[in-house]
């Protein structure tokens, strides 16, 4: 058994009923199972809960369990430990990063805050615990438009790093927030002609799209907002087919929830795949997810000074979202 690839590498016995023993080693050592609604099927339907970012914060905090598995990226899992330090936190593949946290730096985000001072610092979640020590609130694409309002009208603010969320809420709101130049690689790809063109095919359907999307593609929609608020548009709505620009492990809850509607995954611009995959979610399988809790690693861990400093925005927005 090793875990120098990120996840425990374990042989799993043959014969085993697999979600079975997740079920057995859940009870048994008092873990609860968060998965993000871009994971695999198969991970989001043994999950004890499946969300956005901004619903796993919340019910991390007020978790009473002993170990928090959460099936995500990395960013989601030191959110999760700062909020619960005494607890265990596990993400069952530590090498699912994020591209858009990737894409912001602590110590060149620091430079920029310091570079600009008199401004109110709001980080996106998908951002390293790090980052989030140099931030006044953090926010997450559910929750982002509702708390800039909550901000005076003439207050400066930097927010980052996600350019395509940014941009999207100074046009909602008229602000000029300064932007951190960041994005996320699978959002960034989705392409506007691809979408038109299955437009043209299914002029009846309505196109969801996720902020983190390019302005021309957020145009284009008839719903922009975070994958939750997609998912409850889809689930209310008389429409019957949807074109959905965002991750397309979403898809696997819609079709859940809406069984009588038809979901049309948005391609990217490049290759030839009829959908658009974020590689770092999917890396953890079931096997990951069951080593994971037999072994109780891989242990996500948060330098204790930088929680200190982290907690308070994710505490923050957690008041705010309420």
């Amino acid at each position: 058994m090793n875990v120098d690839n990120g996840y425990v590498d374990a042989p799993v016995e043959a014969g085993i009923d697999i979600k079975k023993e997740i079920l057995r080693l859940k009870q048994e050592k008092n873990a609860v199972i968060l998965a993000h609604f871009y994971q695999r099927p198969e991970i989001q339907d043994i999950a004890d809960f499946i969300g956005d970012s901004l619903a796993l914060a919340q019910i991390a905090a007020n978790s009473n369990a002993d170990i928090i598995v959460m099936c995500g990226v990395q960013f989601m899992g030191e959110t999760a430990k700062v909020l619960c330090m005494d607890k265990k936190v596990i993400v069952p593949d530590m090498s699912a990063g994020c591209s858009l946290a990737d894409s912001c730096p602590a110590d060149e985000f620091e430079k920029f805050v310091n570079a600009h001072p008199g401004h109110t610092v709001i980080s996106y979640v998908n951002t390293s615990a790090a980052v989030k020590a140099h931030t006044d609130i953090v926010v997450t694409s559910s929750n982002a438009r509702k708390i800039v309002d909550c901000l005076p009208a003439d207050e400066k603010i930097i927010f980052g790093p996600d350019r395509n969320l940014g941009n999207y809420i100074n046009m909602q709101t008229g602000r000029n927030m300064l932007l951190w130049d960041g994005a996320c690689h699978v959002h960034e790809q989705f392409s506007i002609e691809k979408i038109l063109k299955l437009k043209e095919q299914h002029p009846e359907a309505k196109v969801l799209v996720h902020p983190e999307c390019r302005k021309q593609v957020q145009m284009v929609a008839d719903k922009v907002g975070s994958t939750k608020a997609l998912l409850d548009y889809a689930v209310n709505s008389e429409c019957k087919e949807f074109i959905v620009a965002t991750e397309s492990g979403i898809l696997h809850e819609m079709v859940k929830k809406c069984p009588d509607k038809t979901f049309i995954p948005a391609p990217p611009e490049d290759g030839t795949c009829s959908c658009n995959e974020c590689s770092y979610m999917k890396l953890i399988t079931l096997e990951k997810l069951y080593n994971s809790l037999r072994y109780e690693l891989p242990l996500v861990e948060v330098d204790p000074e930088i929680a200190a400093k982290a907690i308070k925005p994710i505490k923050r927005m957690l008041e705010m979202s309420k």
